[in-house]
């Protein structure tokens, strides 16, 4: 009598190729190989069509799906099983067959201020007048135009090892970037913040800090080995926020901030006090709505549903009029992108 054995299968995580993503993707392959050590997973790296193009502001690329198509076609494909990504970076809406299964405990979601190395300056409200900070976020230079009307915000493009860069060269522009916090502590680089950047001089945006791992719809086997490592009180909160983007149609180029607070019931699981503030900005920091809901949540869509009320009173009480000046403001510049690229072409 012959007897076989089947191997187990091996899962394949993939994520885009910087340090830094590299990084997330093994904290990932860590935390899934420590709750089945008989199962073996593997990495892989690929470049996406956002770091290809690492000059033009994010509002002319195409919002958040410039980070995640080409995975997503690789996992639908079968190439690979799960993405590893920053949770901010992935699309409120994602494409037919994938879902997210897992997300990781939250880092602290802050942003924070990182000066120069050559620089004694320790706040923001230290900069002389006219110093130059770099974001990429209208969300930040939003917020932050409100308070610091004299500084001047520049944009900068590139992962968090090129800004760096840009940011200590001898030529460069810059008195000082921001940042996300958890992408500086998971490179190590905690040593350069200077400060944290937290409420109420700026909220964060929408799942910042969190890692999320996404599969293919169908794949039962991958999305069981995500929820072993799920923290459900990250993934309530974010998911919260993340149904407030959805309704207020935001994406990288809109300035909705967020601050989230989850603590769970005493002695009951998957039972907690939810609060969460939204606030909406217009570009130049003229105007901005905020508000906040508290209240007991019992299941992630609970949670969902008050970030889906979060975002009604907040369209209701003056952020729809600030979306859509916002949204005209961005066709008229992709129009003049367009009209640039044409001028050169020609």
């Amino acid at each position: 009598m012959v007897t076989t054995t089947t191997k187990p299968r091996k899962f394949t995580l993939a994520s885009r190729a910087s340090q830094l993503a590299q990084i997330q993707t093994n904290i990932v392959r860590d935390a899934l190989a420590a709750q089945h050590p008989d199962i073996e997973f593997d990495t892989s790296f690929m470049t996406t069509g956002g770091d290809h193009n690492q000059s033009q502001a994010l509002y002319l690329l195409g919002g958040k799906a410039l980070w995640t198509k080409e995975l997503e076609v690789a996992m639908l494909e079968g190439a690979v099983d799960m993405l590893v990504h920053s949770f901010k970076d992935v699309p409120t809406t994602l494409p037919e067959g994938c879902e997210i299964a897992g997300v990781l405990e939250r880092e602290d979601p802050v942003d924070c201020l990182v000066v120069r190395k050559d620089a004694s300056w320790k706040t923001l409200e230290e900069l002389p007048d006219g110093s130059v900070v770099g974001t990429s976020s209208v969300r930040r230079v939003a917020q932050l135009k409100r308070n610091f009307p004299k500084l001047v915000f520049k944009d900068v493009r590139g992962n968090l090892n090129t800004r760096m860069a840009k940011l200590d060269a001898p030529d460069s522009p810059y008195a000082a970037i921001i940042l996300a916090k958890a992408g500086m502590v998971r490179l190590g680089w905690g040593d350069r913040v200077t400060c944290d950047l937290g409420p109420p001089t700026l909220l964060h945006a929408v799942s910042q800090g969190a890692l999320a791992i996404e599969v293919r719809s169908n794949d039962d086997e991958a999305r069981a080995l995500c929820r072993s490592i799920t923290h459900w009180p990250t993934e309530w909160a974010c998911r919260a926020e993340r149904a407030c983007l959805r309704v207020l149609e935001g994406g990288c180029s809109v300035p909705v901030g967020v601050h989230t607070t989850l603590v769970q019931a005493e002695g009951e699981p998957h039972k907690g006090r939810l609060e969460i503030v939204g606030a909406v900005t217009s570009l130049g920091g003229e105007r901005h709505v905020e508000h906040k809901i508290e209240a007991e949540v019992h299941t992630v869509e609970e949670a969902e549903a008050i970030g889906v009320k979060l975002a009604q009173v907040l369209k209701a009480t003056g952020a729809k009029e600030i979306l859509d000046e916002i949204n005209v403001d961005r066709e008229k510049k992709i129009e003049q992108a367009k009209a640039n690229d044409e001028k050169v072409d020609a």
